[in-house]
């Protein structure tokens, strides 16, 4: 009787650790509003994804993209004049619905060019959005903007 009493034990213990272990491996989108990803619910206008299925892109591809930059980009003159060159690597989350908001420096190469990059990617048209399965997210996004004599 003890030893029925101990296998039947086991077995319970192994099927729970099993039953959840299956739980914890599905991720599955549920509405355009909500992502379940490890047993918990995530509100996606409440979180910035960095990895998605589908990145979010300017409007008709990196071609168009660097035409827009060249043609807003306003190199200031104290910067020009002094041959200061480089990128700045700028930071920003495109939303669902393509409007890029907090646009940020993350490696500056001078004052002025750090102001006309963050300028150039304010001025920029809304993106398409990252998506994840069939859902629209925000995506925290990566952009270097050149500045070159």
């Amino acid at each position: 009787m003890h030893l029925k009493a101990l296998s039947t034990l086991i077995f319970l213990a192994v099927s729970l650790i099993w039953s959840s272990y299956a739980q914890a491996q599905q991720r599955r989108v549920v509405t355009y509003q909500t992502v379940v990803s490890d047993n918990r619910v995530i509100d996606i206008d409440a979180y910035i994804f960095d990895s998605v299925d589908e990145e979010p892109h300017f409007p008709g591809g990196d071609g168009a993209m660097m035409k827009f930059i060249n043609r807003e980009r306003r190199y200031p003159a104290q910067a020009y004049n002094s041959g200061i060159e480089g990128r700045v690597l700028c930071g920003f989350v495109v939303t669902p619905d393509g409007t890029i908001t907090g646009p940020e420096v993350i490696r500056g190469v001078e004052e002025s060019l750090n102001k006309e990059a963050i300028r150039i990617i304010s001025r920029m048209p809304r993106w398409v959005a990252g998506k994840i399965g069939d859902s629209k997210v925000p995506v925290y996004c990566i952009l270097a903007i050149p500045f070159r004599r």
